[in-house]
């Protein structure tokens, strides 16, 4: 009898026994489900830095690309009295004589959804810079000019592109709105000169032609998250 009872004790266990055993099991679980939550925060995390990485580099791509390819052929106006310089900016302060910064102050809000591929109603904001570019790749072989006009504003924080699809363009004229960077805190571009000198505004003031272009563009963008990137792009003679 006594020994039938030893056998029992022996291929058992105590509730104590047990108790210890569910509570080192607890903290295992703890610390494993712990360490999957992190592991996934860090995922969700590295896929934001990586799509904000792609934002910024894309944008910075496009750029290039336009200002690599600015052109000195003036456009008409809407109305078609007057020509345009080949490359506007937007009048800057004259107190500033390092750089034509735009501040991110409120604009009028956007209710207009973006649309990279489909025209848009302009929006009504001013534009930093304007120009007319080459190179517009024509695949399908449409009957249109290779030239564009093209220009960048800042709406709510948000750098944007715009192009017409045609260079002429009249009132009636509907651009393609492309939104390529956003949490943008300011925009500034500055412009090399014939005299080898960086100047805030284009044409110069003085200058009477409108296929003057500059030796080289400098744009610097200031991001919230990122601080300041300067690029100088140089234009093909």
């Amino acid at each position: 009898m006594m020994r039938r009872h030893a056998h029992a004790r022996a291929h058992g266990f105590t509730l104590i026994e047990l108790i210890v055993a569910l509570f080192i099991t607890a903290i295992i679980f703890t610390v494993g489900y712990g360490g999957i939550n992190q592991s996934l925060r860090n995922h969700e995390q590295l896929k934001e830095h990586q799509a904000r990485l792609s934002e910024v580099q894309n944008a910075v791509r496009v750029m290039v690309q336009d200002f690599s390819e600015l052109s000195a052929r003036p456009i008409r106006d809407p109305l078609g009295q007057n020509w345009l310089a080949s490359l506007t900016t937007q009048m800057a302060d004259a107190s500033a004589t390092n750089s034509a910064s735009v501040s991110s102050a409120p604009a009028a809000p956007d209710t207009d959804a973006d649309d990279d591929t489909e025209p848009a109603a302009d929006d009504g904001t001013m534009d930093l810079i304007a120009f007319t570019r080459g190179g517009w790749a024509n695949p399908a072989g449409v009957q249109r000019s290779t030239l564009e006009r093209v220009s960048y504003r800042f709406v709510n924080g948000t750098l944007r592109r715009m192009h017409w699809t045609v260079l002429d363009g009249t009132e009636a004229s509907v651009p393609v709105r492309r939104d390529l960077l956003t949490h943008v805190k300011s925009v500034a571009f500055r412009f090399m000169n014939d005299q080898r000198v960086w100047v805030t505004q284009w044409p110069a003031l003085g200058s009477s032609s409108l296929r003057s272009r500059p030796f080289a563009v400098e744009i610097t963008l200031e991001l919230e998250d990122w601080g300041h990137i300067v690029r100088v792009i140089e234009v093909p003679s």
